[in-house]
């Protein structure tokens, strides 16, 4: 072989500009910006999936092992097995906790969601003085059910409380009703300034979700001759559907945990008439200082709102 021949045979290809062309890319090879993808995809999931592991699993983890012994919230235990799980299940006060906890939550959803619509309704219009009136009616969810429940401590009393001062002006009561101290009188009260503390949460919730439906199709549909009512019915509400189902889960799981009014107002009193599932699991940590059967009762609770929960979304799926 000649020099030339050599020298031709030992130069680059060259490329369509003159330049050196590329090596034709095989069906292995992938740019080097997709290789790093999931590496880099992976270190930024990994504090969330610490946090997670931290924060949730090791604790459930913990807290099963306690609900299978009989630890005491002060002294040494043992491992018991499943009694504390067939003691909560066959318990009457839990039992009796877990109906009126029912009992409670079938109470305030309702209210709670057609409030909280009924406002959304009123305050979706982009107004000067709307906005204040979204910030006066969103205030008592900002304040809180604590400081609520100390005022209505308060209010609530007999003779002096604004409760039973209003009731009386209105020709309802004598003025001397004691409000806390009767299971049923109780939880209306309870439920009242539950629906108003809360729906605020609501109708900042279905709002958001109105604001976000185009306006086209109220367009449309006044263009069809559909009056106020008609619109809400068949535009408003099957758009809100997912966010009115974010909305009853939210309400339905919160109503489940509730504690902090039933511990300010009564007690879980008179006797066991306003007891809550989470105050039956306070009393049976802390008041007879049995945290295993705490525990255990703890983790069926969680089962049930889960259960609960899957048949909300169930039943609030989307459907053709």
């Amino acid at each position: 072989m000649s020099t030339a021949t050599a020298g031709r045979a030992a130069a680059p290809l060259a490329g369509p500009d003159g330049g050196p062309a590329t090596r034709p890319r095989r069906r292995g090879d992938q740019p080097r910006s997709l290789t790093h993808r999931p590496l880099t995809g992976l270190l930024l999931v990994t504090p969330a999936v610490l946090f997670v592991l931290v924060l949730v699993f090791v604790p459930l983890l913990a807290a099963i092992g306690i609900s299978l012994t009989n630890f005491p919230l002060i002294g040494s235990y043992r491992f018991i097995g499943l009694r504390n799980y067939l003691s909560a299940l066959t318990d009457p006060a839990f039992g009796q906790a877990i109906l009126y906890t029912l009992l409670y939550t079938a109470i305030v959803t309702g209210p709670i969601l057609v409030l909280g619509y009924l406002l959304a309704v009123m305050i979706r219009a982009n107004r000067r003085w709307v906005k204040v009136l979204r910030t006066v009616l969103f205030i008592p969810y900002v304040v809180g059910l604590s400081t609520l429940s100390f005022l209505l401590v308060l209010e609530a009393q007999p003779g002096s409380g604004a409760v039973n001062v209003v009731l009386q002006s209105l020709g309802i009561t004598d003025g001397q009703t004691a409000w806390l101290v009767d299971g049923p009188l109780a939880t209306a009260l309870i439920c009242v300034l539950v629906v108003w503390g809360v729906s605020g949460l609501t109708m900042v919730l279905l709002m958001s979700g109105m604001q976000g439906i185009p306006t086209d199709v109220y367009e449309s549909a006044e263009l069809d001759g559909a009056g106020w009512w008609r619109t809400e019915r068949y535009v408003t509400l099957p758009l809100l559907r997912r966010t009115i189902a974010l909305s009853v889960i939210i309400s339905v799981i919160g109503s489940f945990l509730a504690f902090t009014q039933f511990f300010i107002l009564t007690q879980g009193g008179p006797g066991s008439a306003t007891t809550t599932v989470v105050m039956a699991i306070y009393k049976k940590a802390f008041v007879q200082l049995q945290l295993g059967a705490a525990t255990a009762m703890s983790l069926l609770l969680v089962i049930i709102i889960g259960l609960v929960t899957a048949v909300q979304f169930w039943l609030l799926r989307e459907r053709d």
